[in-house]
């Protein structure tokens, strides 16, 4: 085969990264080993021991030594949770534990799950899977959830609210605290979509985690901003005891239940994880998100500069509103960039290997375009007279 991946030099819009050199190697090292069979790959199974407490660390979860948390075989006190495939299957995973958590045996009407316009698409596909009934509520114009909304849609059917850390449109951060309050009042989980913002928060004043509140799951990806490979999510819970609504028996494997979503799973994402952090975590992620979040608020300002609209960016995220026609020559020059949903705005994701350096070209690039598409304009108005 001679095929290869994509060059990163012109992507400004995914949440994916170029993995951390310590964190391909390490994927390459544990490309056949399965810590969905924990007997027989004990190794990368201990690994995901660490990789779940290093991610308790990060999202304010209480470590204890002695745990053994990840979901299949038995489990102690302290981080709990997996390494997943990515934040779809922890969001569709932390609502499967809310509808277990839900169901009574009483008959009542199906669960529903509360989720703010700027949730991930992936709780759409959730409701579908789990046949769960999602009611989407506005966020307000600082594009964060609207409170009010969310008290007015909660009851005794609401088996979990759900909160946004680091929004894939706008990179935005919901009131956690106060979901969490919300969702305690009629006895619901509250689960923190923190997939992309988890390893840039940290290092910000958001409260957004399981310290700051009643945060029960959480989906914190470290094949995004950690820089592991993919794929290398993340699924943590507050309580061990959750991760039993989940479980299923294994009589044909050394551990005696399983309460992952899949069977057989990536030990080369568990190992990238863990080598990624052990590399970064604290200091070289505090570095990466000082310079990530410069480069945002650079651009921006760029941007604004010539004409644009752009929501201030909170987190390394850009949103600006460019010309169609502008979009679409930027991308015919092999930029690699998305639109947002509502108004459709220009996502600018600044990621690692978003450099000052790769900015600097893509204005360059935008300010041809700009000019050559005002020449032709002019041409055009002088043949008609104009």
């Amino acid at each position: 085969m001679r095929a290869e991946p994509q060059s990163f030099d012109r992507v400004l819009s995914s949440m994916c990264t170029e993995p951390h050199p310590a964190a391909r190697e390490a994927a390459e090292r544990f490309l056949a080993t399965n810590p969905g069979d924990p007997g027989t790959y004990r190794t990368v199974a201990d690994l995901e021991d660490d990789a779940i407490a290093t991610l308790g660390e990060i999202a304010g979860l209480e470590i204890d030594a002695g745990r053994d948390g990840n979901g299949d075989g038995e489990h102690g006190e302290g981080p709990s949770g997996y390494v997943t495939s990515g934040g779809t299957e922890a969001n569709v995973q932390a609502l499967r534990i809310a509808r277990g958590r839900a169901d009574d045996g009483s008959g009542r009407a199906r669960p529903t799950v509360v989720v703010p316009e700027s949730a991930h698409f992936s709780f759409h596909k959730a409701a579908d899977l789990l046949r769960i009934d999602l009611e989407v509520v506005p966020t307000t114009a600082a594009r964060r959830v609207d409170l009010d909304a969310v008290r007015a849609c909660v009851d005794e059917n609401t088996a979990a609210v759900v909160g946004v850390a680091g929004s894939t449109e706008y990179g935005r951060v919901d009131p956690i605290p106060e979901l969490g309050a919300i969702a305690d009042s009629v006895d619901a989980l509250l689960h923190v979509d923190a997939a992309w913002g988890g390893f840039v928060l940290p290092f910000t004043d958001h409260e957004w985690h399981f310290g700051h509140a009643a945060v029960d799951t959480m989906a914190i990806d470290p094949h995004k901003m950690g820089q592991a490979a993919v794929p290398a999510g993340g699924l943590l819970v507050r309580s061990a005891a959750l991760l039993d609504e989940l479980a299923v028996d294994t009589p044909y494997l050394e551990s005696t239940s399983q309460a992952t979503l899949t069977g057989t799973r990536s030990g080369a994402g568990v190992a990238s994880a863990v080598a990624a952090m052990e590399e970064l975590w604290p200091d070289g992620y505090r570095d990466q998100y000082v310079r990530s979040q410069n480069n945002a608020e650079w651009l921006a300002s760029e941007l604004e500069d010539r004409g644009y609209e752009v929501v201030d960016p909170v987190l390394p995220l850009v949103a600006a509103s460019l010309p169609t026609s502008l979009f679409e020559a930027l991308r015919e020059e092999g930029w690699r960039l998305s639109r947002t949903g509502d108004d459709e705005r220009v996502r600018f994701v600044c990621m690692p290997h978003v450099t000052r350096e790769r900015l600097e070209v893509f204005l360059a690039d935008l300010d041809r375009l700009t000019a050559e598409s005002s020449a032709a304009a002019g041409v055009r108005a002088g043949s008609r007279g104009d």
